[in-house]
């Protein structure tokens, strides 16, 4: 996370303009190049401010990355809520559709930080977040307990979807967003959130 101590109050308007200018800088310069590629020195030049001033605020590239996409990642975990149907339509492949068309948005960010010269920060952050929407999505909001089984396959959804977008994304986005959703359901569907699963016998 961003680091503020000793410093001003992160809701500080000149702190969250200097965020903002920071994490801006990083997506325009992840659109042409390799996170692996981008230095602080390119950041801040980028966003015009000093290295002193970047290391007030993040450690390096890579937790910087992190904090750039938290909002981008939210909104692909608010899709990941509806995998099991869509409250509203009813459409798990319109909630696959939304999630691709996501990452398409901003495919060459989204290719450095989970390709192979990405961030592991970034990768497990995205992984964490989907694993626990998706077991909010099998225990119909309530929690479960480290030894619930729905663990299981909330966390098989949550790698097997960053695996076929890391590949996807690897791979150019070779299909449309409508044609990954289409693909990817089936196998998804495979796992059923409806009920809770049975309790595996002593």
């Amino acid at each position: 996370m961003s680091r503020t101590e000793g410093g001003p109050a992160v809701g500080d308007r000149r702190v969250r303009r200097t965020h903002a200018a920071l994490q801006g800088a990083l997506i325009r310069l992840a659109e042409d190049r390799e996170l692996s590629q981008i230095s602080v020195a390119d950041v801040a030049g980028q966003a015009g401010v000093s290295r002193s001033t970047f290391y007030d605020h993040y450690r390096d590239v890579h937790e910087l990355a992190e904090a750039a996409c938290t909002g981008m990642i939210d909104e692909l975990v608010d899709v990941m809520t509806a995998l099991g149907g869509d409250h509203g339509t009813g459409d798990p492949i319109g909630s696959l559709r939304t999630f691709f068309a996501a990452l398409a948005e901003h495919a060459s960010l989204y290719r450095s930080l989970l390709g192979p010269q990405g961030s592991a920060r970034v990768i497990d952050h995205i992984r964490r977040r989907m694993s626990a929407a998706a077991l909010t999505r099998a225990t119909g909001g309530g929690t479960a307990a480290p030894g619930d089984p729905l663990h299981v396959p909330a966390a098989f959804i949550a790698g097997a979807l960053v695996g076929v977008a890391t590949d996807w994304l690897q791979r150019g986005c070779a299909h449309t967003p409508s044609e990954m959703a289409e693909l990817t359901w089936p196998i998804l569907s495979v796992c059923h959130f409806g009920t809770r699963a049975p309790a595996p016998r002593p």
